[in-house]
């Protein structure tokens, strides 16, 4: 039983579909999928196309908007709007530790979110297509790793798409996870160069609290333990528009003089715990890498091992001469699996995904080669979180891909410039520009 109720502008109505958790098993076990469906006010009563919004991540429920925030409020002008909570994020059967042991152990458990990947969120989406439009296809909007979605569907079911729209997230479609970060560690090194020539203050404040680090140990109000990793893993936020400048507030007051000598402040101490914990959102964590598994290799914790080939992102070795204290980016290594109660009891579901030999492809080339449906595309160049390289040559592999590359916004693009990014993607798929 749907529910419709009012906010500013806007009404919305809860909706719940039930979905296979095997798609390839239509009569085996289902899961729950939830979803707001948001219409302008005025337009209620209205027959409008559908836009299906798939949000980046992975592990992230679709945003909470109220009333007609951020791209929203230009998608209404003329769509009936889909904001899905992806299998096993928000409000749709959720996947965490206090869910997960209904599973079984971790092997069930691993085999279980095996099935979380793109491949079935796409036919998560034509399973309930037919109920939301009638089997008309809809307009998809996806951002960062709903972009990577957005692919997957133009490569298993482009028959259920009407235009795609992706922002920040076309994918390698064929990058192996270590290549996928051996792109990505010199884009964070830039990003913290470009941190600290803006704020150089923060080299020496940076490498006061990662000697702090090194030399004690820091367990946060939540239980988390703070490793110089765990601190160094909080230039994920550099990837954001803001982020460079909330990082600075963030160190500008790091310590408080106590009797015992300086110590990191409790303020300082529950912000980084808010920043680094994963209970709102553990799968980002758990299935991360498996979503660039596509062949027989395992991804086996690639980013920790691809770090390797990087010593300048060892602290240890900066703080022993005068290197500055490098910042990291969207990586998730083992320790976090140690570090963070939200992920402890999910280590061993963890290890076994990350040794999964099984993973099926995730696109199609031949049929994206061959692609009818018109797709328009924000590849920003100077993205901390997927490589613009490796998006630009999938644009190419993409038939009828309308690029549009522009350096003047972050991967948080769609949020922060808002409507402007979606008003220019609709005029770049319609051809307007």
């Amino acid at each position: 039983m749907s529910t419709s109720y009012r906010q500013p502008g806007v009404v919305l109505t809860d909706r719940r579909f039930t979905v296979p958790l095997d798609h390839a098993d239509p009569g085996g076990e289902s899961i729950e999928l939830y979803a707001r469906e948001v219409v302008a006010g005025e337009k209620a009563g209205e027959e409008l196309p559908w836009l299906l919004y798939l949000q980046g991540g992975p592990g992230f429920g679709a945003n909470r908007f109220v009333g007609r925030q951020a791209w929203l409020d230009r998608a209404l002008r003329e769509y009936r709007v889909l904001l899905l909570d992806q299998r096993g994020t928000g409000s749709s059967t959720p996947a965490n530790r206090q869910t997960l042991p209904l599973r079984g152990g971790p092997a069930a458990q691993a085999d279980y979110l095996a099935r979380f990947r793109a491949e079935s969120i796409v036919r998560d989406c034509e399973h309930i297509r037919a109920e939301v439009t009638g089997g008309a296809p809809w307009t998809v909007l996806g951002q960062s790793f709903g972009g990577f979605c957005t692919v997957s569907y133009l490569s298993l079911a482009p028959e259920g798409l009407a235009t795609a729209l992706i922002t920040g997230g076309l994918p390698s479609l064929d990058a192996h996870a270590e290549d996928v970060y051996r792109a990505a560690y010199p884009r964070i090194e830039r990003k913290v160069a470009a941190h600290y020539a803006r704020y150089p203050q923060d080299v020496e404040r940076a490498r006061r609290i990662a000697d702090h680090l090194l030399t004690r140990d820091v367990v946060l109000p939540n239980g988390y333990r703070f490793t110089v990793e765990a601190f160094q893993s909080l230039g994920l936020m550099l990837g954001t528009s803001d982020g460079s400048h909330r990082l600075h507030h963030l160190l500008a007051d790091a310590f408080v003089r106590t009797p015992a000598g300086p110590e990191l402040s409790d303020a300082f101490q529950e912000q980084a715990q808010a920043l680094l914990s994963y209970a709102a959102h553990p799968l980002y964590a758990v299935v991360h890498e498996s979503i660039y598994g596509q062949d027989t290799r395992p991804t086996a914790w690639a980013a920790e091992r691809v770090r390797a080939e990087f010593p300048q992102f060892d602290a240890a070795k900066a703080l022993a001469g005068d290197a500055p204290v490098l910042f990291t980016g969207e990586t998730v290594h083992p320790w976090m699996f140690e570090n963070d109660p939200a992920l402890r009891p999910l280590r061993e579901t963890a290890e076994l995904l990350a040794a999964r030999t099984d993973w099926t492809p995730l696109y199609d080339r031949d049929r994206l080669a061959r692609n009818e449906v018109p797709v328009a595309a924000a590849v920003y160049h100077d993205d901390m979180y997927v490589d613009a390289g490796h998006s630009l040559q999938t644009a190419r592999a993409i038939r009828g891909l309308r690029p549009w590359v522009t350096n003047e916004y972050e991967h948080d693009g769609l949020r922060t410039g808002a409507p402007r990014v979606l008003d220019r993607l609709l005029a770049v798929v319609r051809d307007e520009v």
